[in-house]
């Protein structure tokens, strides 16, 4: 019982007391409702294990479905169901060549997000 108190005590004040200086600041910075709500729909994309190894597989090449599947041990049409995802979210792309459609990273924004996260996780 003793340690759900001290839980309680670190993530509440003893008194209320409103910092209209600091509130603010923060309102005037707060991006709209809409854009909150995008942002966190892009973040859940990266909630699946499977579109984060496509990605990776991504990240050394432009590869189409059939290299992807070979390659994660899927079969296609899983894949594609993922890549319909990615490619919604504009995280990929897609160019046909002949009978195959090959897929890439949409832009480096993508990498980025990966590489700061793969950062947060490997930190001390």
């Amino acid at each position: 019982m003793q340690k759900i108190n001290q839980e309680a005590e670190l993530c509440c004040c003893e008194e209320k007391e409103i910092h209209g200086d600091l509130l603010e600041k923060v309102n005037s910075e707060m991006p709209d409702e809409n854009e909150l709500y995008d942002l966190a729909e892009l973040f859940k994309v990266f909630g699946d294990s499977t579109r984060i190894r496509i990605l990776f597989v991504l990240f050394e090449a432009e590869v189409c479905v059939c290299d992807l599947a070979e390659v994660l041990n899927m079969t296609q049409s899983a894949i594609s169901h993922q890549l319909k995802i990615l490619k919604q979210s504009k995280l990929v792309k897609s160019r046909r060549e002949g009978k195959s459609i090959f897929y890439s990273l949409a832009d480096d924004h993508v990498k980025t997000i990966i590489a700061q996260g793969m950062d947060h996780l490997n930190e001390e």
